[in-house]
């Protein structure tokens, strides 16, 4: 089906030596196989073998929004980034709210073939807060969709939310919540404080994150479901996870990298990079969301990748879209931010953006290097250093906010499904990549 690729020399998260021979699309032996042989060999002397990585929050665009990205030039992204899998969020036109919109994202995820993509389904119809979507129906489609949210907009009405609940608790699924009272940040336009104050725009204020996420606990609590909360960005978000949990809540939550890099002063520049939803926030809201990734409080790392074309952000702050792009540096951003500052150590970014994200999305058997299982597997040199710039986007939109920044570490290849997306620092030609996929899907 494919051929047969030996790694050799590689360091595993737990920090032991390694080679990996995968055939087939699988990983057929995995310690010392020096003795071994392949079609292609892959000589991985200081670099980190990480299982393949796994988004939970990436918006993909298409369909309606090819203009800012589409699932091929997305999971390409992706690909660049390390990741093997990537859960596409519902805000696309029309949006994804049906089996039949659904299916087609998990079609062209399947046809491109740089990483699995899973959709997510809409909470309610068109993103409009008033009826339940179609959730059944698209949890029984060929996607089979298990996380649905509305991101983008927050599901604000107390009763519906709390069907949503009941509803996906019937089948495992869980709600993916963007935390945002959309009466408390009414044009609202970065974090709320004294350097909003200074620069003359509306803020945006941590208690609009914080009431969401203390309504939706309970009411996940009272319906015995399974909650997931969107990019924490606040010190007082982490709080009301912690007490959460400690009460026994079926509640996860994620952080994206930006939120854990990045504060508020950046804003100064007007440069509309940095304007995003939830928005950057103060230094000890950034310490307080890594320190909570370090101890457990926070699940996973999500990169929230919200590309734009041009025109939505080289404008005026108060005009320009909200968001970021973010899957091309993600892991360079949590090892300059995490790993290099002593909080978490490899075995823990396997956690946090592999296994993880993998099982809280239904996505079986991935996240792990096992014997036997699927060949996604990202090979990652800790010890390369550089300045982040378009040459390292993949994607179709630029709007990246660590552009000109030094990050640390580099992905010099990603296999997905046993076959090579990235080579050698390289993203595969598409017509490439695809007649690999077309191969795989043929043996399944």
């Amino acid at each position: 089906m494919s051929e047969s690729v030996l790694v050799t020399g590689a360091t595993l998260p737990s920090g032991d030596r390694g080679d990996i021979l995968i055939a087939d699309g699988i990983i057929r032996e995995l310690g010392g196989l020096s003795s071994q042989t392949a079609d292609r060999t892959i000589d991985a002397e200081g670099l980190i073998a990480l299982p393949g990585l796994v988004d939970l929050h990436t918006h993909l665009r298409e369909p309606g929004f090819e203009q800012s990205e589409t699932v091929l030039t997305g999971t390409q992204a992706a690909a660049a980034g390390g990741f093997t899998a990537v859960f596409a969020m519902a805000n696309t036109l029309p949006v994804s709210d049906t089996a039949g919109v659904v299916e087609q994202v998990y079609s062209l995820g399947k046809q491109a073939g740089y990483a699995t993509v899973r959709p997510i389904g809409a909470v309610t119809r068109g993103l409009e807060g008033e009826q339940l979507s179609e959730i059944g129906a698209m949890a029984h489609s060929r996607a089979q969709v298990r996380v649905f949210s509305d991101d983008g907009k927050c599901v604000h009405d107390s009763l519906l939310m709390r069907r949503a609940l009941e509803y996906v608790s019937t089948f495992d699924g869980v709600i993916a919540q963007h935390a945002q009272d959309p009466r408390l940040t009414e044009g609202a336009q970065m974090n709320e404080g004294a350097l909003s104050s200074e620069l003359g725009l509306k803020g945006w204020p941590a208690v609009a994150e914080e009431s969401i996420i203390a309504r939706d606990v309970l009411l996940a609590e009272h319906v015995g479901a399974r909650l997931h909360i969107c990019h924490l960005s606040t010190a007082g978000s982490v709080e009301v996870i912690r007490w959460a949990k400690a009460r026994g809540i079926n509640v996860t939550a994620e952080a994206t990298p930006h939120h854990l890099l990045l504060t508020e002063d950046l804003v100064r520049s007007y440069d509309a990079r940095y304007k995003v939803n939830p928005p950057l926030r103060r230094d000890e809201d950034v310490h307080a969301l890594r320190a909570a990734v370090a101890d457990g409080t926070i699940d996973i790392i999500a990169t929230d990748h919200a590309p734009h074309p041009s025109e939505a952000k080289e404008c005026e702050w108060d005009s320009a879209a909200f968001g970021m792009v973010g899957l091309e540096s993600a892991l360079p951003v949590v090892q300059t931010a995490l790993v290099e500052t002593g909080l978490i150590g490899w075995d823990d970014v396997a956690r946090l953006l592999s296994k993880a994200p993998a099982t809280i999305g239904g996505l079986a058997g991935a996240g792990e290097l096992r014997v036997g299982g699927v060949a996604d597997i990202t090979l990652h040199d800790p010890a390369a250093s550089s300045v982040f710039g378009l040459g390292d986007l993949a994607g179709k939109s630029l709007n990246s906010p660590f552009l000109d920044m030094t990050l640390s570490g580099s992905i010099r290849y990603t296999l997905h499904n046993g076959y090579l997306t990235v080579d050698d620092g390289a993203v595969v030609a598409a017509d490439t990549v695809a007649a690999y996929a077309a191969r795989f899907n043929e043996g399944f």
